[in-house]
């Protein structure tokens, strides 16, 4: 008869083991019901069809650095995307392309282009999180997207159970969204971009990153210039991640750019008419890209605006809200926004929307 009192204690864990606070760039966040760590794209698809076996809804997590989860987290499984490496799978004697796995931190994989002579993602250096996350955003900066160099997603397709391959012109890219955004069907597992051997950058098209570079808009730089450049920019905005600075304690632009049309753009204009010209761009089709930074800093919400709990807006930059304290909750970064898209719809009629994805919360 074996003896039951021999037998090992299920070890219990403490409340907070499951915390997804520690795995996101706001530190904020409750627990998941399970956390599993994923090393490699058949790992992903592994865990998440164990997961789907168990009846259990999945959230697929990888750096944490868009994304915001409500007070009460997970109720299902998370699935840490930790996959790393990359391979040249094309390439002739004017571009290579690359296949980059999901969890290969995206500022290493620029740094490693750049070190290659590899031209097309200078200008999105220094932006926190995955590589896998970059075609779900279509993460842009600097006169940048990943849009211009993506070719493919590989991915797992978890309502048929299948891998497959979603080309470019298939993923849906606009400014700061893909077909995958809003959607929880598709995993990425690995991403292609095709990047141009050159040892200068593209065509500079940001005015400030010009000016800072010292050169005119449509230029062309030496790589590391780039680099640098925008490294030092985005630095002094509070968007480089650095641990001793609780502007970074952010996703970094919690609002995108508002997109008008004609006629909601004229109105904005008589709105906005006490401030001068407001900075606006010509979008694609008759729209016009309108400064969401400048919408709530007009609307009486300047950069150190206090939240409660010890969340506000940035000291650096108007458009990130962050976790000064380290020690609010979801809810007080939420109430927040709140009140600055309320603000800045009863001062210009102008609604802002969030960029991060948004779990189990809403603003």
């Amino acid at each position: 008869m074996s003896d039951v009192s021999a037998q090992p204690t299920p070890e219990i864990q403490p409340a907070d083991a499951c915390s997804l606070a520690k795995f996101t760039t706001l530190c904020l966040g409750g627990a998941a019901a399970r956390i599993e760590t994923a090393t490699s794209s058949g790992e992903i698809v592994q865990k998440v069809r164990e997961a789907q076996a168990r009846d259990e809804p999945v959230l697929i997590l990888a750096g944490g650095s868009n994304v915001v989860i409500g007070d009460e987290g997970f109720p299902g499984t998370v699935v840490l995307v930790r996959s790393r490496g990359l391979r040249v799978v094309a390439e002739d004697p004017e571009t290579v392309t690359v296949r980059v796995e999901a969890g290969e931190p995206w500022d290493e994989l620029v740094a490693a282009t750049l070190a290659n002579g590899w031209s097309g993602l200078e200008c999105l250096s220094g932006i926190p999180g995955s590589t896998g996350a970059t075609p779900i955003q279509n993460v842009g900066a600097y006169g940048q997207e990943v849009a211009e160099t993506i070719t493919g997603v590989q991915v797992y397709d978890r309502h048929t159970g299948e891998l497959g391959r979603i080309a470019a012109a298939d993923c849906g890219f606009a400014y700061r969204s893909s077909i995958f955004k809003y959607s929880d069907r598709w995993a990425v597992l690995s991403v292609d971009f095709r990047l141009t051997r050159s040892p200068l950058s593209g065509p500079v098209r940001y005015a400030e990153l010009a000016r800072s570079l010292g050169v005119e808009v449509g230029q062309r730089v030496p790589l590391a210039d780039a680099r640098a450049t925008v490294l030092r920019l985005r630095a002094g905005k509070g968007m480089v991640l650095d641990p001793s600075d609780p502007d970074t304690r952010s996703v970094g632009s919690f609002f995108t750019n508002p997109v008008l049309d004609q006629a909601a753009y004229q109105l904005f204009r008589a709105r906005a008419a006490e401030f001068g010209e407001p900075p606006a761009w010509p979008g694609t089709g008759d729209v016009v890209k309108i400064s969401a930074a400048w919408l709530i800093d007009k609307a009486g919400f300047a950069k150190g605006h206090p939240g409660p709990a010890g969340v506000a807006i940035s000291t650096k930059h108007t458009l990130a809200l962050t976790n000064r304290s380290g020690t609010a909750r979801t809810a007080d970064l939420v109430t927040l926004a709140r009140r600055i898209r309320d603000g800045v719809h009863e001062r210009f009629g102008v609604t802002l929307h969030p960029e991060p994805v948004l779990i189990n919360c809403t603003v």
